[in-house]
């Protein structure tokens, strides 16, 4: 099941507005078709996938804790 969000583009101006807090991450492509989702402290897993992955949008779900964005990767 996929977090329900708006996509945002995958972009320097979109990792610089994520809040600095853990969460669930889902990176899609350039048609909305998820291509992976993480859990991880926001700015770090943006940037990552900014440098190194293939996705072209992105969109996330705030967490309270590491645990609590892992338990929300695994419902979703």
């Amino acid at each position: 099941m996929a977090l329900g969000k708006r996509w945002k583009p995958l972009e320097r101006k979109t990792v610089g507005s994520a809040p600095d807090a853990y969460g669930v991450v889902e990176f899609g492509d350039g048609d909305g078709t998820v291509l992976r989702a993480a859990a991880g402290f926001l700015p770090d897993e943006l940037r990552e996938e900014l440098s190194y992955g293939e996705a072209s949008q992105v969109r996330w779900k705030r967490a309270q804790s590491r645990d609590h964005a892992e338990r929300l990767l695994e419902e979703r």
